[in-house]
């Protein structure tokens, strides 16, 4: 049973038309600088074993993951296939929104590690892709969030806009703790710029992330 956080105000979006309209068109852009790219993938290393079935959730042309690294399988979802088909870390991909349809076409304990990029704040039924996750996610996997503080501002929610850095973390801990998910790490970073910049002080973009561990199924009794 999904337990529902956020009011009808807080997934208000200006921009409320069909999501698939506005990712018609491929991006092929970074939306996330060097520093914050380069921690991400310094995560992922040092999280996801090789061994791992990953679905890399909302994803696009690329995943962030170590390059010298191979896993079970990479899975990935999204709203164009353009981008999903150039994605090279991809095994398999589909196409779908998940603000008309939360419901995965994976099998329960199917996922060891999935993995949001500057994703969840566009989501306006949260709740249900956190129950989705914990459905079919194998114990001891994991979910990893990750965001920075940029957005396209008319396509995310009111509850995302409104809140600062702070409130957006905790607001993905209160959703997926509401769901069933065990208290998830919370991560705030400051980054460096990387080059010249870097060596003289200038900050990347912040790094944000929520790690939500499920339980084995004698961990929660």
């Amino acid at each position: 049973m999904v337990v529902q956080v956020l009011n009808d105000n807080e997934r208000f979006k200006l921009d409320d038309s069909d999501d698939a309209l506005f990712y018609s068109d491929p991006r092929f852009v970074q939306h996330l600088d060097a520093a914050f790219r380069l921690r991400l993938t310094q995560l992922y290393r040092e999280r996801i074993p090789s061994c791992a079935v990953v679905l890399d959730l909302m994803s696009s042309w690329v995943s962030h993951l170590p390059e010298d690294q191979r896993y079970e399988q990479v899975i990935g979802h999204g709203l164009n296939a353009q981008e999903l088909q150039a994605n090279p870390r991809l095994d398999r991909h589909w196409v779908q929104n998940l603000n008309r349809d939360q419901t995965l076409p994976l099998d329960d304990a199917s996922v060891d590690c999935t993995l949001i990029v500057a994703g969840w704040q566009y989501l306006q039924q949260p709740e249900s892709v956190a129950a989705e996750l914990l459905r079919i996610t194998r114990p001891k996997g994991q979910v990893i969030c990750a965001f920075s503080n940029r957005m396209f501002f008319t396509k995310a929610p009111q509850i995302w806009t409104d809140g600062g850095d702070g409130d957006h973390l905790r607001y993905v801990a209160e959703v997926m703790m509401a769901q069933g998910w065990p208290k998830p790490e919370l991560v705030a970073e400051q980054t460096q710029q990387t080059g010249p910049l870097g060596w003289v002080g200038a900050k990347g973009d912040p790094f944000f992330a929520v790690i939500a561990t499920k339980p084995l199924a004698s961990d929660s009794l």
